[in-house]
């Protein structure tokens, strides 16, 4: 397929661009710092302002998926900017007339018990709390989308660096947690979730979520 990956230089932007080369994607990554990503086969890199809707709607036309990545994390005001971001990903890939959305959440709207989220338990980190607010305000605008083909995963409490085992759960919009009492989930392994759904569709307009 022909791929768009908006923030391929990043945490999981990194994991996403390394799976879907190796599995023979012609990629687009479109980053702030273009510097930050090595030559390589099926890749095509562009500096770009995700703020730009103009120009991020140029980048996107042709496109048969779009990946973003883009948390908002490396901007001032995170929440704000995560949810910005995500509105002009929105319109660009509305009208450029790309057929599908995949969207990297965040753990922190998972429901750890009936009616309550990861997000608002006390023990979440405080230097997390924005981007995962972020991530969740996110999912609330996909799911006010009225048409547009879109999916979100979020990953475990823990996205940690590990092997690429392919060996995982996939759930709903509950927190996955372990036999051994931890929700942790690679990055490598969460970027074989992702293309597998890019691959083979399972979570049309929904949530979903993954974990050991």
């Amino acid at each position: 397929m022909n791929l768009v990956l908006i923030g391929a230089s990043g945490y999981v932007g990194s994991g996403l661009l390394q799976e879907a080369l190796a599995r023979g994607h012609a990629v687009r990554a479109l980053v702030r710092d273009a510097a930050k990503l090595a030559p390589a086969p099926g890749l095509v890199v562009q500096s770009l302002d995700v703020f730009d809707t103009a120009a991020l709607t140029a980048a996107l036309r042709g496109a048969d998926a779009v990946l973003t990545a883009f948390s908002g994390h490396a901007h001032g005001d995170v929440r704000a900017d995560y949810l910005r971001g995500l509105r002009s990903i929105l319109a660009a890939v509305k009208a450029a007339g790309v057929p599908r959305l995949l969207v990297v959440g965040g753990a922190g709207s998972l429901e750890v018990a009936p009616g309550v989220q990861l997000v608002d338990t006390p023990a979440f980190p405080a230097e997390w709390l924005g981007t995962a607010l972020g991530a969740r305000d996110a999912l609330a605008l996909l799911r006010d989308e009225p048409a547009l083909d879109w999916t979100m995963l979020s990953p475990s409490a823990l996205l940690v660096p590990g092997e690429r085992t392919g060996r995982f759960r996939l759930g709903g919009d509950q927190l996955l947690v372990g036999a051994d009492g931890e929700s942790r989930i690679s990055v490598a392994d969460y970027a074989v979730a992702m293309l597998d759904e890019l691959e083979r569709p399972a979570h049309p307009r929904r949530r979903f979520t993954v974990g050991y």
